[in-house]
């Protein structure tokens, strides 16, 4: 309860400043959230949410979008370090042929979550990536089975994860949540307070979805070391008044989920149409 009134208090925030940043959406959600504007994510994703796309296009339109996500983040987040590389061309100009400048710095540890079922191909494209970046043993991926428990009634009454193979330890890690929809935040909350209860607190949470809405980013910044980078903001439930400014600048009256927790415009049923299974 006390997150959901520390969310619903940062909505409400007036009045709020924009943030302008060079390949960005202006937003005023604040320094923690990046809105990418790049008009072949909009293309790719405008692909996957229609009504025509089916497997295995899907699959490698999501890995396309996963791939730049994912880069885009690390470039803005992750440490550097100088460094000298000799290249081929050294034998010939022995000072002249080494490359100098700055690298990703290799000590720093990623935890990719894979949140089963529809983060299971983003989460593992973005830990491949990850793998040829980092030495291996910095790079590991982790599996959560999240199933809603119900009680007699049909209300959700909690999150059931057995089953989930977690690899320990995130202590100072960077954990990267890409799950696809970025909806409710209810989900990604409940992968932070199980981690940091449970294996140690991140120095950094890279929050990955392809589509978020201000529902979402309300439900998630509560957490101080967490960053939001989205491929898409969808808020298309808001007056036609509220969608004329700046997205967050009138956040409390934003809205991007239907009465059913579906995100608007949104690309409806990521998790179903990856896996051909509707339930």
């Amino acid at each position: 309860m006390k997150q959901q009134e520390q969310a619903i208090e940062t909505r409400s925030d007036e009045p709020r400043a924009v943030v302008s940043r060079r390949g960005e959406y202006d937003q005023a959600y604040g320094e923690r959230v990046h809105l990418l504007r790049s008009p072949s994510l909009e293309t790719l994703l405008s692909r996957l949410g229609g009504l025509d796309i089916r497997q295995p296009e899907l699959v490698t339109v999501l890995r396309t979008i996963y791939g730049q996500l994912f880069l885009t983040a690390i470039d803005g987040e992750l440490a550097t370090v100088p460094a000298e590389v000799p290249t081929r061309m050294q034998p010939l100009h022995p000072a002249e042929g080494v490359w100098r400048g700055d690298l990703i710095d290799p000590s720093q540890q990623l935890t990719f979550v894979d949140v089963i079922r529809a983060g299971l191909v983003p989460s593992q494209l973005c830990y491949e990536l990850a793998a040829s970046l980092l030495p291996d043993e910095q790079v590991r991926i982790d599996h959560l089975n999240m199933a809603r428990l119900s009680d007699s009634e049909g209300r959700v009454v909690g999150v059931d994860l057995s089953g989930s193979k977690v690899g320990g330890s995130v202590e100072g890690h960077v954990l990267v949540l890409p799950d696809p929809m970025g909806a409710t935040g209810s989900t990604t909350r409940r992968v932070i307070d199980h981690y940091v209860g449970t294996y140690g607190k991140p120095r950094l949470i890279l929050a990955l979805p392809m589509i978020a809405t201000p529902e979402y980013l309300a439900a998630v910044l509560e957490y101080e070391d967490l960053v939001v980078y989205t491929a898409r903001l969808d808020r298309g439930l808001s007056s036609a008044e509220v969608l004329g400014e700046a997205p967050g600048v009138r956040w409390a009256e934003e809205r991007g989920l239907n009465d059913q927790g579906y995100i608007v415009p949104g690309a409806g049923g990521v998790g179903e149409v990856l896996n051909n299974a509707w339930c």
